[in-house]
């Protein structure tokens, strides 16, 4: 096998894909020529041609728009968003058309499309270029929500997503494209969504966390474990659909819950994955679920060390819930 970085399993996943089905067509801003902002398409428009990478217009509702024409109509397209914070121009389309047509149109219509766009913080890119509002979509009924955290599950999960038959908004996080290297299978494989997966077991405390922030939990989780507090990393891989028997059966063995999110604290992911553990496994908590995250404000340029969850706020909320 292979040793890639995240980025490069997920230019691997998309030229497995254009290879085998040629309905697979990538659209957006700068992904042919250039190869996207990250290059995280790039050589894909010398092997495939400009019919299948197509360099779009600054315009992001426009994009995705066409992609849901596309896929309702036989395509299988790859839209990109060069940043997740450029979205909002498109999330009319997003969550009253694509995430919709299927029900809307009785079944007549489905719309399997895979909208990848880089999330969250750890570039330097302020406010515009840093943001994780994966909150504002798995609010959507219609839309899967996929994360991946390391180079094997991001060509997994990204081969998963563009076989699925529904849209899948797949969050590729940015701090983690070149800063993670793995093995990665050169063969065809794929991870199912809905799936968690337990990169580290314990017994005493479980951490529930997906995409940048599983090296950071993996990293205080061990810490932990050298100080006799055995830690669970679960990463969830996908939030929507969301995998809660594997988080249950976690928080039922250790009674103690820390969730670490890297948006802002009031309204993330994290609140929904506390209420569920709240509402169905409240009589096995031994502490108060504790929510590691980013701060309610806009994402700050030069105190990014602050904002963002690191190893030590993790590691301070582990030994919290661990002696309460």
């Amino acid at each position: 096998m292979a040793q890639l970085t995240l980025l490069q399993a997920i230019n691997q996943a998309l030229k497995e894909e254009m290879r085998r089905d040629n309905k697979v067509i990538i659209l957006g801003e700068d992904v042919g020529l250039n190869g996207g902002v990250f290059r995280a398409t790039e050589g894909l428009f010398q092997e495939f041609g400009e019919e299948r990478v197509i360099d779009t217009p600054l315009a992001e509702s426009g994009i995705i728009g066409m992609a849901i024409g596309m896929a309702m109509y036989g395509l299988r397209p790859i839209p990109e968003i060069q940043f997740m914070d450029f979205i909002y121009p498109a999330f009319e389309q997003i969550v009253n058309e694509m995430a919709k047509m299927r029900y809307r149109s009785g079944g007549q219509y489905n719309v399997p499309l895979v909208l990848r766009t880089p999330y969250g913080g750890g570039i330097r890119g302020g406010h515009y270029h840093s943001q994780s509002s994966e909150a504002y979509f798995t609010h959507t009924p219609g839309l899967k929500v996929v994360v991946p955290s390391n180079p094997y599950d991001a060509k997994g999960l990204l081969i998963s997503s563009i076989r699925d038959n529904d849209p899948v908004l797949f969050l590729e996080p940015k701090k983690l494209y070149r800063t993670i290297k793995g093995e990665v299978p050169e063969n065809e494989y794929i991870i199912p969504l809905g799936k968690a997966s337990i990169p580290l077991q314990g017994d005493d405390v479980t951490v529930i966390a997906y995409g940048a922030m599983i090296p950071i939990c993996i990293s205080a989780a061990k810490k932990a474990n050298e100080e006799g507090i055995s830690t669970e990393v679960i990463d969830l891989r996908t939030l929507i659909p969301l995998d809660k028997e594997t988080i249950l059966n976690s928080v039922k063995k250790t009674g103690k819950v820390v969730i670490v999110y890297e948006a802002p604290k009031t309204g993330g992911f994290g609140s929904e994955l506390s209420a569920i553990i709240a509402e169905e496994a409240i009589e096995y908590l031994e502490a108060p679920i504790l929510r590691i995250a980013g701060l309610d404000t806009p994402y700050p340029y030069t105190l990014e060390h602050i904002y963002s969850p690191d190893p030590r706020r993790v590691y301070e909320a582990i030994k919290k819930v661990y002696n309460f």
